[in-house]
Parts: C-alpha cells; sequence; structure tokens
C-alpha cells in the first residue's frame, strides 16, 4: 500500500522538487526573505513529531510500554536529534535553534518568528492565535494545516503529513535548495545554513525516511486509513507548495520595487 501512495503523490513531490523558487533566490535579500518565511516550517515540524510521540509511546507516568518497539524507536530517534544534535561547533542545540543561528548569520529578521513562537506556547487555541497573526498568508495555511492534523487525532494521518510531507520528501527537496543557493553566494558565509540542510539530508535520507514509511504502514488498518493518508500526504505537499509559491511571490514583488 505504501507503494501505492507514493504512486498517488509522485507528481505533486516532482513539482516541488522542481519549483522555480530555487533558481530565484539570486541575491542575499532573497535568501533572507527564504529563510523569514520557512523558519516556520522548521519550528513547526517538532510539533507534528512530538504529536507522534505523545500517541504512540509513553509520556506519562506510570510508564507502560506502549505500541511497537520500532515505531517508539523511530519517533524518540528522531526527537533525539531534532532537539539536541551536534551543532556546527560541537555543542548540543536544537535544529531550529541552529537555524536560527543561521538566519542571524545571513542578516534574516528573527524577531517576528521568536515572537510567533512565544506567543503560541502562551496561547490557549493554537488554532485561533494562528488565525489571527499577521503573517504572510501562506505561511498562516501551513501553520493551521499542520495543527488541524495534529487536532484530527488520527495518528496516520499525523503519521502521513510527517512522513510524506517531511522526511521522505527533505532529502530531494534540500538537496535542490543547497545546490542553487551556494553557487550564487560563494562569498557569503552560509556554513551554519548549510550545515543544518546537510544534517537533515544526511538524517532523513539513510535512516528517518525508510523508517517512518514503516510507521505509516504500521498505523493503517483499513482501506479508509490508506485513502485518508494518501489524502493527508497530497495536501501536505500542496501545502507546501503554496508556502514556496508565497516565498516566490515576495521575492518578484522586491525584484519590482527595485
Amino acid at each position: 500500500m505504501i507503494s501505492q501512495v507514493q504512486k498517488a503523490i509522485a507528481p505533486f513531490q516532482k513539482e516541488l522538487i522542481a519549483h522555480p523558487l530555487y533558481s530565484e533566490i539570486e541575491r542575499p535579500e532573497h535568501l533572507r526573505t527564504f529563510m523569514e518565511h520557512h523558519v516556520f516550517a522548521v519550528w513547526d515540524f517538532m510539533s507534528l513529531l512530538k504529536a507522534l510521540q505523545q500517541g504512540l509511546t509513553c509520556t506519562t507516568i506510570p510508564w507502560q510500554a506502549l505500541g511497537n518497539p520500532e515505531t517508539r524507536y523511530l519517533i524518540n530517534e528522531i526527537v533525539l536529534a531534532e532537539e539536541t544534535d551536534i551543532n556546527l561547533y560541537g555543542v548540543r542545540q536544537s535544529h531550529y535553534e541552529m537555524y536560527l543561528d543561521a538566519m542571524v548569520k545571513a542578516g534574516a529578521n528573527t524577531k517576528i518568528s521568536t515572537e510567533f513562537v512565544s506567543e503560541i506556547v502562551a496561547s490557549k487555541d493554537i488554532i485561533r492565535t494562528i488565525s489571527k497573526t499577521e503573517l504572510p498568508e501562506t505561511v498562516k495555511e501551513f501553520l493551521l494545516f499542520t495543527f488541524k492534523t495534529i487536532a484530527s487525532g488520527k495518528p496516520h494521518c499525523v503519521a502521513a503529513a510527517f512522513t510524506f510531507g517531511r522526511e521522505d520528501l527533505i532529502p530531494e527537496m534540500f538537496t535542490a535548495i543547497i545546490a542553487n543557493i551556494q553557487s550564487r553566494f560563494p562569498e557569503q558565509d552560509l556554513t551554519e545554513f548549510k550545515y543544518y540542510f546537510d544534517r537533515h539530508i544526511e538524517l532523513d535520507g539513510d535512516e528517518h525516511g525508510p523508517m517512518a514509511l514503516k510507521m505509516v504502514a504500521e498505523l493503517c488498518n483499513s482501506e479508509q486509513d490508506w485513502n485518508e493518508v494518501t489524502e493527508t500526504a497530497i495536501q501536505a505537499l500542496e501545502i507546501r507548495k503554496k508556502l514556496w509559491d508565497g516565498i516566490l511571490e515576495e521575492i518578484a514583488m522586491s525584484v519590482a520595487h527595485t
């Protein structure tokens, strides 16, 4: 059944991997625009992962063995890597914090994203808080999709968004991004930015991606589950494309005004 899902979503994945955004990041200010939008996807990834950790492992006391040990291992392994990886300088840091540091080095604005995260953490209604923010519409749509998927309470749908919208997609997509950016900014210090992408490509391609596919298969118990997985996966890819479209549009507007 995994192969059928992969066949159904292949056109959407190809569209993302070949998205025109990558070739339009031509100046440092374009890169900063990309980072200021993309940082929200870096951040909300952890909520998808934590939703799976809460639903498929034991995070309460007293402890008990829940679910499949392989799935528990996958989730806890990714949490470990995402929350406490080794950064470029040999220090423990989350990937979100690594990305913020890379933004600072590139001269991108981190205030909007950090203030937003603080507001969300203090919020009692995540969906409402996202809806009323002044973030770009495509960023808000991306975040709303993530948290509405989590709120559905369907682990196989959360796993579908996590696997096909993130883990299974990231190696090829990030390779396309970093290849274009490196060739355009040889004079700019993007070592931290490149390190973030390289870590995801390495971890997701070699380990996490294949394990996440197994997790989806284990969570599907009916034809309806598989249909919902396919639908969620397509929606995750479509909402990512909208995010990329939004960044591309903002870059085009900045070019038009110069």
